[in-house]
């Protein structure tokens, strides 16, 4: 039988990442680096990425030489959050795609990616595409405000997906999350043998992404790290709290898209203005 994917499965890591990094010389372009456990899982911002051993999926993904120039670096992020959410609606789960790369079901994360681009001149020389996609998980760490899994996105429901396959042999969650990354793996190659094989117009994979964007149009609590003293650019991308007197960080705002670079484009409803932010000089209050 022929081997779907590339995909290296191990009993524990620190991080799925770093791992990646150690050895990129000698791994091949798409293969997959998946972990039962991460000891030092690493999220965006310097945030770390928690997960009970076993019942969900950490594993990143390294492209050596994607077609790709520099300045078109977000692209991977749209390729891998849309396959996340493609994957998700194959078992009817309905997610958005947080700016930049998190994937969320209606107000809960169940998803974060971290991509790590090396550059050589003008283009991209190799990415590591870092995912950790909550599985079978049903109880988080307190601190963790908002957290989901695919099994209590559909505990609820009264219907199961064909492609269900309720008797993992890894967790006792209903999934089996070696036959899930299979199929997320499908979707993602799909992304990839379209838009990173050779040079093509990459505006359809921009309108996929924007369909996507969570909370588009909707008036949203924003706080603006650049109102903020000198040094506060690494602000937590989610602010939660309940604010009823506005500061000079915080303001009201509705997404209206990205700019070509996919910064974020944000109407102020204080001013009207289109204004433009870069991924560290926004977080979003929820």
């Amino acid at each position: 039988m022929t081997k779907k994917h590339d995909i290296m499965w191990f009993k524990s890591l620190d991080s799925t990442n770093e791992e990646a990094r150690r050895h990129i010389s000698d791994i091949d372009n798409l293969s997959v680096l998946s972990a039962l456990e991460q000891t030092d899982g690493r999220g965006q911002r310097g945030n770390t990425w928690t997960s009970n051993a076993g019942e969900n999926l950490m594993f990143s993904i390294v492209l050596k030489s994607p077609v790709l120039m520099a300045e078109d670096h977000f692209a991977l992020n749209e390729i891998a959050a849309l396959s996340v959410a493609d994957f998700l609606s194959t078992y009817g789960i309905k997610a958005e795609i947080k700016w930049p790369n998190d994937i969320y079901v209606g107000e809960k994360k169940i998803c974060g990616i971290l991509i790590e681009n090396s550059f050589r001149g003008k283009t991209i020389s190799s990415s590591i595409i870092g995912i950790g996609l909550n599985i079978n998980q049903r109880n988080f760490n307190v601190n963790l405000p908002n957290p989901t899994s695919m099994v209590l996105c559909l505990q609820n429901q009264d219907t199961r997906h064909k492609h269900y396959n309720c008797h993992s042999e890894r967790s006792e969650g209903p999934f089996d999350i070696k036959v899930c990354l299979d199929g997320f793996m499908d979707i993602f190659t799909s992304y990839h043998d379209r838009f990173l094989t050779s040079a093509c117009d990459l505006s359809p994979l921009r309108q996929l992404y924007l369909d996507s964007l969570w909370r588009s149009g909707k008036p949203s609590r924003f706080i603006d790290y650049t109102a903020l003293p000198s040094g506060h650019l690494d602000g937590p991308m989610n602010i939660y709290i309940e604010k009823t007197d506005s500061s000079p960080d915080e303001f009201q705002g509705i997404i209206r898209g990205l700019s070509p670079a996919g910064n974020l484009l944000v109407e102020d409803r204080s001013t009207g203005q289109i204004r433009e932010f870069s991924f560290k000089e926004i977080g979003y209050i929820l």
